[in-house]
């Protein structure tokens, strides 16, 4: 059923793909959801605690070199609140980002000395050391409830529930059709524009084994009366859709929709007695329209 998702989804024709359509997280969990949400949190905040601390330092550092030089600039240049004692609400931000002043450096610079350049000895900001902590003590809890709990699936499982889902729907779709195509009520067609289709088909897909003119290679002769799998309209269809595995013949139903298999099969079945060259010789069971007529009845 797998197979017949995706190839209804391939085509162009049928709007299967707003069934299957989800968003970005529709297959995360809450708890993996919530744990993104928090990653995405955590990195938007150290970008900016990253970008306001950099602004000050470099502030504090013009405040200094003008407190040295030219005091009366401080005030021009809109610094003098860098040199004026330190706001509660600044120092709380130091605290929680345990940053050192640039007049301090000199106390956590270490040995190291790599062409010139000078590595600081700061620590970790305590709120990223919190929320490491944090993930930390989450951790356990996360995967006891993903992998070993009972109330959480796994990928595996949630593969195989969405896979059912979407089997669901597509039943659901193909019940709302009124010409879907199947085994149960495919129909022998035989406009002109149909069998040019079919014929266009066969030469791209099934020529290479039974011939360009249905003489039989590979695969057997499709245009004697006898056949291996069965002689009708129904028959020849289900063969092109799922296949003859175990001789070679791969099933179409991936790769062709429902109308093009009709097609096909009808095309085939416009070949009967047409006796191409180099036939191959008969195969399977003696078919005739008349005998399925008779054992319909």
């Amino acid at each position: 059923m797998k197979g017949l998702s995706i190839n209804l989804l391939l085509d162009a024709t049928t709007p299967l793909a707003d069934v299957t359509a989800a968003g970005p997280l529709s297959g995360m969990s809450v708890l993996e959801q919530l744990l993104f949400s928090l990653i995405l949190i955590v990195i938007l905040g150290g970008g900016l605690a990253i970008i306001n601390l950099s602004s000050t330092m470099v502030r504090l550092q013009q405040a200094r070199l003008l407190a040295e030089t030219n005091p009366e600039l401080i005030k021009e240049a809109g610094l003098e609140n860098l040199i004026k004692p330190t706001p509660w609400w600044q120092e709380l931000y130091r605290r929680f980002t345990d940053t050192v002043p640039v007049e301090k450096e000199a106390d956590i610079m270490l040995d190291h000395n790599y062409d010139g350049v000078r590595e600081l000895d700061n620590n970790l900001p305590p709120w990223w050391k919190g929320v490491f902590y944090l993930s930390i003590a989450f951790a356990p809890f996360y995967l006891y409830f993903n992998h070993f709990s009972e109330n959480a699936a796994s990928s595996q499982e949630r593969y195989v529930m969405e896979m059912e889902e979407a089997e669901d729907e597509v039943k659901a779709f193909l019940a709302t059709q009124k010409n879907a195509i199947d085994e149960s009520n495919v129909t022998l067609l035989a406009d002109a524009d149909a069998l040019v289709n079919g014929g266009l088909i066969y030469k791209t897909k099934c020529a290479v084994c039974h011939g360009q003119a249905g003489e039989g290679g590979i695969g057997p002769n499709l245009t004697d009366a006898y056949w291996l799998h069965g002689g009708s309209i129904a028959d020849v269809f289900r063969t092109i859709k799922q296949g003859v595995p175990e001789k070679g013949m791969i099933a179409w139903k991936n790769d062709l929709r429902p109308r093009d298999m009709q097609e096909v099969a009808s095309f085939i079945k416009s070949m009967a007695g047409s006796n191409p060259p180099n036939g191959k010789e008969p195969q399977g069971e003696l078919y005739t329209e008349a005998a399925e007529d008779q054992a319909s009845k």
